[in-house]
């Protein structure tokens, strides 16, 4: 997985602009990468954050999908 394909989840999962869902997390490098490109995305203007939880064997994210023309 990378920072696209994270993208493309959030998005699939979304209804209207919310999405929530839950990535499966192989180990704790996983687990950072992940945490990484969800502040890329944010910091990009793709997505907005609202919860980010640290399950035992995946990650649940809840937020929102900025849609914006370029």
């Amino acid at each position: 997985m990378n920072k696209v394909d994270l993208l493309k989840n959030l998005r699939n999962a979304s209804r209207g602009n919310f999405f929530s869902t839950e990535i499966p997390k192989a180990s704790n490098e996983n687990e950072k990468k992940i945490e990484e490109w969800v502040g890329e995305l944010e910091s990009e203007g793709k997505i907005k954050l609202r919860e980010c939880v640290q399950r035992e064997d995946s990650i649940y994210l809840h937020g929102i999908i900025k849609y914006a023309s370029e």
